[in-house]
């Protein structure tokens, strides 16, 4: 009778053991199901012949793949419950012509546009390990021959092929990247007016140009700084560089020693600045990777190419500022100019430097710290950067 008692107990508590441990394993995984990865950045590998995509999370999830790129040349990749980061996007590398991240089905959504016929090869989730604190999903495209796209399973080597696309498809919507550098900041003051510094209205200036800019839904917008701290002037040019910046406007209030100087005016880089900007050249840039020998002679011939046809944008973007500003806001005898400031050195992206006004003029700083006529500037300047990209966003809306 006894052993029975014990018998009974012993099974009521493996009973109540395993309620527990099932009670246990159901929270476990509802917890699971309602917890959301958050995207952190999107990385891209490899050359023509197979690119790695790594996508870093915090933590762990699933992906579908919606399009595979075999039939467009548009690579689709769902992943349900993970938070997107709002605006990433990029140029591609090998394989991958474009790729741009958005919202869908209550997950991210990765689109990615082929250079060359390809396909998805294979995909897997990494979790953290080996000094990575944080998880990559990772998917591989490979280049395939036009043939081999509807005859099963994408081989593991294959050569580029030069067919037409089947199907023609739009491009990717990328936004236009604008890095906005307010200049200034922090323990850096700039010029000082009768009634502040200037750090405060580049900033003004800076904030009230993004939020027109953002206002039209084809920018992505990228401040250098978007409140009273400093940054070096090389990292404003990194800050551009890392983000694809397509364009790069550097805002200042100028100063000089006579009170009547007046009016607004626009720097690109001078020729005898030309050779500084070479330290602005990652490992990662295309043209010191373009030639597989190591010619010397060939890099420096593709950074001068390089160069030359920025500088010739950041001219065009600056002859359009400067049409667009006379009228609106006084003008310096000669408005367009040109000299070696550090923000303008960047090889591969656009860039102009604006002086608003001087500070120094009392006429000028009451127009730069009044709102309507601060509002007047920068529509001006919005208004030459539609024009710039005017042909390109026209294309793109297609």
């Amino acid at each position: 009778m006894l052993g029975e008692v014990f018998a009974g107990r012993r099974w009521r508590l493996a009973a109540a053991a395993v309620t527990a441990v099932v009670g246990l394993a159901a929270f476990a995984v509802s917890h699971a199901a309602t917890e959301t990865a958050q995207l952190l950045k999107v990385r891209l590998g490899g050359d023509e012949a197979a690119t790695r995509i790594v996508i870093d999370l915090d933590g762990a999830a699933s992906a579908k793949i919606a399009a595979d790129g075999s039939a467009d040349r548009r690579v689709v990749v769902l992943l349900p419950g993970v938070q997107p980061q709002a605006g990433l996007q990029g140029v591609g590398r090998g394989l991958v012509k474009a790729w741009m991240i958005d919202e869908a089905q209550g997950g991210t959504r990765l689109q990615m546009d082929l250079a060359r016929d390809g396909r998805v090869q294979r995909r897997f989730l990494l979790p953290p390990a080996d000094g990575v604190d944080h998880y990559r999903y990772v998917i591989d495209v490979a280049a395939v021959e036009r043939a081999t796209l509807t005859s099963g399973p994408a081989p593991a080597a294959v050569r580029l092929s030069k067919a037409p696309l089947p199907v023609s498809k739009a491009a990717l919507p990328l936004k236009k990247v604008v890095v906005i550098d307010a200049g200034h900041g922090g323990k850096d003051v700039g010029a000082q007016g009768a009634l502040g510094f200037e750090k405060d209205l580049n900033l003004a200036a800076a904030q009230a140009l993004k939020a027109r800019l953002e206002r039209t839904g084809r920018y992505q917008v990228v401040m250098t700084r978007d409140s009273d701290v400093f940054v070096p002037l090389e990292t404003r040019v990194r800050i551009a560089q890392h983000a694809g910046a397509d364009l790069f406007i550097s805002l200042h209030s100028d100063s000089g020693p006579d009170v009547g100087l007046r009016g607004a005016s626009v720097y690109t880089l001078a020729d005898r600045a030309t050779a500084r900007s070479q330290k602005f050249v990652s490992g990662d840039n295309w043209f010191m990777k373009a030639s597989l020998t190591g010619d010397q002679g060939v890099r420096d011939i593709l950074f001068d190419l390089t160069q030359r046809a920025t500088r010739n944008r950041s001219a065009v973007f600056a002859q359009g500022l400067v049409a667009s500003i006379e009228g609106k806001a006084p003008m310096l005898r000669r408005s367009q100019r040109d000299a070696g400031y550090m923000v303008l050195l960047a090889p591969d992206v656009p860039a102009v430097l604006l002086e608003m006004g001087f500070v120094s003029n009392p006429e000028d700083e009451a127009r730069l710290r009044d709102p309507a006529a601060r509002g007047k500037l920068v529509e001006a300047v919005a208004e030459a950067i539609e024009g710039y990209f005017g042909p390109t966003l026209k294309l793109a809306a297609r």
